[in-house]
Formats: C-alpha cells, structure tokens, sequence
C-alpha cells in the first residue's frame, strides 16, 4: 500500500527483537511431510516485536526465560524486560501487550508486565485449558506456568479476550488465523511503507509461506494454509510479511546501531530473500533425518 493510501491512518515504528535461537536444528524439523532440503542444518531464531508511535506502545509476545531456554537447549541472548530498555522502553510501564498464542516461547514472562492488559483470542486459551492438553503430543510446545500465568492475569481483571478479528488500536488490527493453534492470531499494523504483517507462527519462516510449505507443529493443516493466503491479501507485499522464526529478518530488515538483535521493520528492507536457503551441514553431521512432527513438539 502506498502512503497516500494511509493517509489519516495513525502510523507506528515496528521493531523485531530476536531473544533466543536455536542452532542445533534441520529442516527436516521445519516441513510438514516431505523436507525439501534433505535435512540440512536450518537455525531457528525467536523473536518478539514492538509497535510504537508518540501515543503508545504495544508489545507483542514475550518470549520465555532463561531457565526454560536452558530446560529447552535454546542459546539464550537476553530477557525482553533487558531488551527492551535498549529500546527506552520501561516493561514495568507497557500497558497493553497481544498474545499472538499460547505456545512457551511467545506466552512466557507475563509477570514481567504489571500494569499491561494483555490480548489473546478466546479460543486459544480454551484449547491450552481443556481437554486436548490431556495429549503429550498437543501439550508439548506449552508450559504449565505460562498457562497458570495467563489465568491469574484473568483473575486480575488484565485479561482481554478477542474473539475473531479486531481493531486494537487505530492502525493495528488482531486477525485469527489458527492452524498452528486454535486462536493464533497475527497483527497488522500501518508503517510508513504501509501495511506489515507480524505472522508470528502462521509462517516460522517465508519458505513456508511461499512455497505453501506448512511448518509441522499444526492443529489444523487446511486452516494453516488459508492463512498463509489470508497473511498475503492483508500485507501491502512480499516484504511486509514478517515469519515469527526466520533468520534471513536479520539480514533483509536494518539493525539498530550497535544492536544487531534489533530489527527496524518499519523501514524498507535492506535486501529481498525468495526462500529461507538452509546453511549446508558439516560433514560431521549425522544425515539421517529425524521425525519431523515429533522433534518439533518435544522441543
């Protein structure tokens, strides 16, 4: 979209803020079915995002701490409340964060937030507390503090449901996309380039977006897929989709000064990728290809 098409649309900063990543993984991990890049060594990183403007500030997720990194076997860079101070950013006085979903790695640190509302759809967090969690295989990418953590910030009254789409603020729309989860939701926001997707984990990496390969944690694998084209119909292109895991945002958004782990996605993108290319293994590494679906949700 083009800025006279924004025009009286309030506008926002947007910055990706990568907290974690794990190294040690394959693309074999990262396709549903069949892995096109024959198990080669494709990182995974972890981010959480930030809107702002001179009114406000919305945080979106926010990310896990550092005893899950470790339960996890993730290399951990920082806790967001840290991160955010780079970004003169007080966590203590953020007042309204999205839950994109559930998942440990985007629902962790709510207690880090004590003024925030935060805002997740209905449907997500009837999923991680009903019957379905009863599955080692639907619980495994959750945490139970996390989920404990959200239903005191309900008791508290800090809890917002959205049912469906949303208008947030004026510029940021919440849209529910589930397939990852039930209630995933992604967040819209209009920027200075125009409208930007924050997918979160309806596209852990652009490959899956564009080659409509679906990332293999899924719940509902046609939901998934209409999302992927729900994302591109609400983007103002290509390059305004921001997947919740990729390492090439790193390389195609600009780093603040003396911040590499600080992405200014608002701004144009440095350089276009087509796919998320896997690095090639060592030849120390093992080729055999584990189960996709089952590595995913044990880790």
């Amino acid at each position: 979209m083009k800025r006279d098409a924004l025009a009286g649309t309030a506008e926002y900063e947007v910055y990706a803020l990568r907290y974690a990543t794990h190294t040690a993984r394959h693309s074999a991990e990262n396709y549903l079915g069949h892995d096109p890049h024959g198990n080669r060594a494709m990182p995974l990183d972890f981010y959480f995002w930030v809107i702002r403007n001179a009114q406000r500030t919305v945080l979106v997720d926010t990310g896990f701490k550092p005893a899950l990194a470790a339960k996890r076997g993730r290399d951990y860079f920082g806790e967001p409340a840290a991160l955010l101070a780079k970004l003169g950013i007080d966590a203590a006085e953020i007042e309204d964060v999205v839950i994109t979903h559930m998942h440990y790695d985007h629902a962790g640190n709510l207690d880090a937030f004590p003024r925030a509302r935060f805002h997740l759809q209905e449907s997500e967090l009837a999923f991680c507390t009903g019957r379905c969690m009863c599955h080692g295989a639907l619980r495994g990418p959750f945490e139970p503090q996390d989920v404990a953590q959200a239903v005191f910030r309900l008791f508290e009254g800090r809890l917002h449901f959205v049912d469906g789409d949303s208008e947030l603020f004026p510029g940021i729309t919440l849209h529910q996309v589930g397939g990852h989860t039930p209630g995933l939701q992604v967040v819209r926001v209009a920027t200075q380039r125009g409208h930007v997707v924050l997918a979160s984990d309806a596209a852990h990496y652009w490959d899956n977006l564009r080659a409509r390969r679906p990332f293999p944690i899924v719940i509902d694998v046609g939901r998934m897929l209409d999302a992927h084209a729900l994302i591109e119909r609400l983007a103002d292109g290509p390059d305004h989709i921001v997947p919740g895991h990729d390492p090439l945002v790193r390389s195609t958004f600009r780093a603040l000064p003396g911040e590499p782990d600080i992405l200014a996605i608002h701004e144009a993108p440095l350089e276009l990728e087509e796919t998320s290319a896997p690095q090639p293994v060592r030849a120390d590494t093992a080729s055999a290809a584990a189960n996709a679906t089952a590595t995913a949700l044990a880790n």
